[in-house]
């Protein structure tokens, strides 16, 4: 008990004057405790070993490094003999300080104990490492956590003396400005590097945007190529010059003995991100492998039903439940699937799909894209509507709402139209079928469109005459049909007048609106009732008239009208 109880001391007691070789009485206790402890006897190390377990198994709520010369030689993570790990961790390094501070050789080492292993330095108690105090992460023992702490006190030690040498501080002086002047010229070259290269990939980007025209417009104007490359320029000369100061910096600070610690951190830090990097690649290529295989093989399967399609949309091959109509939109959806099924199966061998993160953006990108898409879905359902009803087909002449054209495109999310007036006009597939829709292509007798014209004439005009006018005038209309012919309706006996509706069909192989169509038939209207001396024109009543407006038998058939009861 007596060796226990000077072993206590030793591991209690905080001399006031560290470092000083002066004896004192604290120096003299420590001394004698140490001694005691370099030749324990099997009782007193009995003693030790068998503390009560109430006491020796008191794990303190924090740990505490042992720091001697800035490097961390042992973490203490338990009480022992009663003594927190911060007042373990403090007493040791006081010890080791004074230790340090002598002249001479200095040599660390560690030896096994019932409570653990016992760190010397010159034979000199240090501390003692107990099986509580090792890293429960590992499979390490007291012994070997010892060893590790006087492998570390070895390099302090070599340090300690390379501060002291002149020679070697000079040294390592010489090597600090070296490399300080090494990397002014490397900032410098890159400088001047960089402005060379913003400069000829600038003047390069320009002409090469100057060749990229569409229809004589430039797709990239050249501001943006300048700016595209010197954004490029200056990223690429930050991430080097970063680098290189990164380097200059754990060099510089691993040059001196109390700094080298933090350049050798530096420099594992820089290799232990690279190699977990390259690890992380490595480790990731067979995922990537047969997530790669996956999306080949669903852009094969793709290609092949969109050829499929095609030749059911171009009537290549006709297909009981499918036809031209439907072939297009049906290849869009399945096309959809093909690709989902493919994201599905790859997700798992993607890097990183098993990490929370990962997991995280996918919920918040599903989030986003629910909330944010419904007008896109709606769109898009619209559109599938309209193709799937073939409401409307490209090439056809419709009335949509208060617009009016030929359709030059069914989309899934847009329709466009052009009018008469050379207007392309662009329609939401959801306005699409909520407006209604007037198509003058299905009625007619093959491909083409229906034109009409409305005029209001007089009752003292025989009807049969107006009849053959307004025939007249459409049949020689340039891009009218003469088959189906043209029809002339009565649609109303007014007060006043009567309302004529001419109805015929324009040849769709004209290059002619249907807008110019109708101003056509307008004017040929005009003419032949000039030629015939029939005013167009809608009376009014304002008073009797003097005689009857009304046409006698004998006019019945004025010209171009014809009698077909003589005949």
């Amino acid at each position: 008990m007596i060796g226990a109880a000077c072993l206590a001391l030793a591991l209690a007691s905080t001399p006031v004057v560290a470092g000083d070789h002066a004896p004192s009485v604290a120096a003299t206790s420590v001394a004698s405790a140490s001694a005691d402890a370099a030749a324990p006897s099997e009782a007193a190390t009995a003693a030790i070993g068998t503390q009560p377990v109430s006491d020796a198994a008191t794990t303190a709520a924090e740990t505490a490094d042992l720091q001697v010369f800035n490097r961390t030689v042992f973490t203490f993570r338990s009480n022992f003999l009663g003594i927190a790990p911060a007042q373990r961790a403090r007493a040791a390094q006081e010890r080791i300080d004074r230790l340090l501070d002598q002249s001479g050789p200095i040599e660390a080492t560690v030896e096994a104990a019932p409570q653990g292993a016992i760190v010397r330095l010159n034979g000199v108690f240090g501390f003692v490492a107990t099986p509580r105090d090792v890293d429960p992460d590992s499979d390490d023992s007291a012994l070997d956590a010892g060893r590790q702490a006087v492998a570390a006190l070895a390099t302090v030690i070599a340090e300690t003396r390379e501060v002291r040498d002149l020679h070697s501080m000079l040294n390592a002086t010489a090597y600090a400005i070296a490399a300080s002047a090494l990397f002014g010229a490397i900032v410098w070259c890159l400088r001047r590097a960089r402005s060379a290269l913003t400069t000829r990939l600038s003047i390069a980007a320009s002409r090469h945007a100057e060749r990229t025209r569409v229809q004589g417009i430039a797709i990239v104007q050249r501001d943006l190529a300048r700016r595209l490359v010197g954004t490029l320029v200056a990223v690429l000369f930050w991430a080097i010059l970063f680098v290189a100061a990164y380097e200059w910096l754990g060099f510089v600070l691993s040059s001196f003995p109390y700094t080298r610690v933090w350049g050798q951190e530096l420099t594992a830090f820089l290799l232990g991100t690279l190699r977990d990097m390259l690890a992380a690649t490595v480790h990731a290529v067979p995922g990537l492998a047969i997530a790669l295989t996956i999306f080949v093989i669903a852009r094969a399967v793709a290609r092949g039903t969109s050829a499929y399609f095609r030749r059911v949309q171009s009537g290549r091959l006709e297909v009981g439940w499918l036809d031209a109509d439907t072939a297009r939109p049906t290849q869009q959806l399945v096309s959809i699937l093909i690709w989902l099924f493919a994201l599905v199966m790859a997700y798992p061998y993607l890097p990183g799909s098993n990490t929370d993160a990962f997991k995280g953006v996918s919920v918040l990108v599903g989030l986003m894209v629910s909330l944010g898409a419904s007008s896109v879905v709606a769109q898009g359902a619209s559109g599938l509507i309209l193709m799937y009803t073939r409401t409307l087909r490209p090439g056809e002449f419709v009335r949509i709402g208060e617009h009016e054209g030929t359709v030059v495109e069914l989309g899934t999310f847009a329709t466009r139209i052009r009018t008469g007036l050379g207007q392309e006009l662009t329609l939401p597939s959801a306005v699409v079928l909520g407006s209604v829709t007037t198509n003058y292509s299905r009625t007619v007798k093959g491909d083409g469109f229906v034109v009409d014209a409305t005029v209001t004439i007089g009752y003292d005009t025989p009807w049969r005459q107006v009849h053959a006018m307004l025939i007249e005038a459409a049949r020689s209309t340039p891009g009218v049909l003469e088959d189906p012919a043209p029809r002339v309706f009565q649609t109303d006996l007014s007060d006043f007048y009567v309302a004529y509706r001419l109805v015929c069909q324009a040849i769709p192989s004209e290059p002619r609106p249907r807008a110019e169509v109708i101003s056509l038939l307008n004017a040929r209207i005009q003419d032949v009732f000039n030629q015939y001396g029939v005013q167009i024109m809608s009376p009014h009543y304002l008073g009797d008239p003097p005689h009857a407006k009304v046409v006698p038998r004998e006019r019945w058939h004025a010209a171009p009208a014809q009698d077909d009861s003589a005949a």
